[in-house]
């Protein structure tokens, strides 16, 4: 039996017809075989998992649709074509009932069947083609809180998928706010230790005294204020997953009895002299170059090269900014659900400045700025550039052109005109604190143009003022 090949089992008592259909399917390159009865059948299924079953409905001593729904219990991905000689409404409404994929009634013309085999067999490779690429979406992009559309974030989210199993040691290295404990989060919670615990500690937030006990506990009496035993962060871990963020602030007496952790799974409390070991994986991450510390005899070397067995490094939002619409989105849904507003819309003009922004703080400045302008609109749904931040505001070479779509119907040229200007106007007065001469200046107008336009467009001088109240 040639397996690179589909496969096709053939059941008919009608030794011509079976005969005739082995040879015809032979001839479009699949491997066929033929049986006279269901009993034969059996024998042959028992050993073969077939593509496609083609069955005549009248076998001697059993049915073929009750031939091809014990098949399908087995097998529940083989295309079952039965073949009925009666053609009745009742028979061809029960094959389908046990599963079969199509029916044929006698007589029929031979490549009728051979075009059936063939849409089976494609549909069944478009299902199985579906479910793969979901099943690979779900396993790649199901990361809580982890947003990412573009070629480095795909990149990280398939690094993460084929690591999550392993029990390897990862550093995740990138700059403040790139997400290092989210893509932590979700290494552990895609792994077998799920179950267990994640227990982080940042080694940078935690004085250089109290680090060793947090990190491996203490036992009574170990120094002054130990008034009981203590376990540490890595006994807490057991069985689980240890983060340990901004790995490359811990101090460097630290960083030796961290690498007999990494090398040997065991330690000592503070104080004791009885060792402890652990089953625990460890990820660590750093906003600091580590092969520079190493350089600069600031970090252990051996230390660096037992954490670096799976690095990770995680892009700045600066150099992924195709994923900052799919960021503001998520951040927006986020913070109108946790103050109970309306669903806000982001004008084109501001997503199209938050893209433009170099963002120093990376994912997580992103994230404030939307709660702030999600926070400062308060019930109003939505959400325009002059709602920006000053720094993204007055960005050098900033320009609002408003994105307009005419509809079918047209659009009143005038009115929109004046709706742009008394946006343009509101918000100068705003940034200029209802200082006209100020406002007209950041327009490039003279003051008394300013003046006659918010006559013109009716902001009288009383709705202006109001503006910076």
């Amino acid at each position: 039996m040639d397996v690179t090949k589909e496969q096709i089992l053939v059941v008919d008592d009608e030794e011509d017809l079976r005969q005739a259909i082995v040879e015809i399917l032979t001839v479009e390159g699949f491997d066929v075989h033929g049986v006279a009865s269901a009993e034969d059948a059996h024998e042959m299924l028992s050993q073969t998992a077939y593509d496609v079953l083609i069955t005549d409905n009248n076998l001697p001593g059993k049915q073929g649709v009750e031939l091809l729904e014990e098949t399908l219990m087995r097998y529940p991905e083989t295309v079952g074509i039965v073949i009925t000689g009666y053609g009745t409404i009742e028979t061809a409404v029960q094959a389908i009932k046990k599963g079969a994929y199509d029916y044929l009634t006698k007589p029929f013309k031979l490549v009728e069947l051979s075009i059936m085999v063939r849409k089976g067999l494609k549909e069944r490779r478009l299902r199985f083609e579906n479910q793969y690429l979901r099943s690979q979406l779900k396993s790649k992009f199901s990361f809580d809180n982890i947003i990412g559309s573009g070629r480095s974030m795909a990149r990280i989210f398939e690094l993460v998928d084929t690591i999550a199993g392993l029990n390897s040691t990862v550093l995740i290295q990138g700059e403040t706010g790139t997400g290092k404990e989210l893509i932590a989060k979700a290494i552990h919670f895609n792994s077998p230790r799920k179950d267990q615990k994640m227990v982080s500690i940042n080694c940078g937030a935690i004085p250089e005294n109290l680090l060793e006990s947090e990190l491996f506990g203490h036992v009574k009496g170990a120094f002054t204020g130990a008034v009981t035993t203590r376990i540490g962060r890595f006994e807490q871990a057991h069985g689980g997953t240890i983060f340990l963020d901004e790995i490359g602030n811990m101090p460097q007496l630290l960083q030796v009895k961290l690498l007999r952790v990494l090398q040997e799974r065991e330690f000592e409390r503070v104080g004791g002299n009885s060792t402890i070991k652990v089953d625990v994986r460890i990820v660590a991450a750093t906003s600091s170059n580590l092969e520079q510390m190493v350089k600069d005899g600031t970090f252990r070397e051996d230390l660096y090269y037992r954490l670096n067995v799976i690095p990770i490094n995680l892009p700045p939002l600066r150099e992924r900014r195709e994923d900052v619409p799919l960021l503001v989105q998520r951040f927006n849904a986020q913070f109108c659900d946790t103050h109970k507003l309306e669903l806000k819309t982001m004008s084109p003009q501001v997503v199209k400045a938050l893209m433009g922004y170099d963002w120093p703080g990376n994912v997580r400045q992103l994230e404030n700025i939307v709660e702030r302008m999600v926070a400062l609109t308060g019930n109003r749904t939505a959400i325009m550039p002059s709602d920006l931040p000053s720094e993204i505001q007055n960005r050098d070479g900033m320009n609002y052109v408003p994105v307009i779509e005419i509809p079918e119907e047209g659009i009143n040229f005038t009115n929109v005109v004046t709706d742009m200007e008394r946006e343009l106007i509101l918000q100068s007065l705003r940034k200029a604190n209802g200082n006209k001469k100020l406002a007209a200046k950041l327009l490039n107008l003279k003051r008394t143009t300013l003046i006659e336009k918010i006559k013109r467009i009716g902001l009288t001088e009383h709705m202006a003022a109001a503006t910076t109240a």
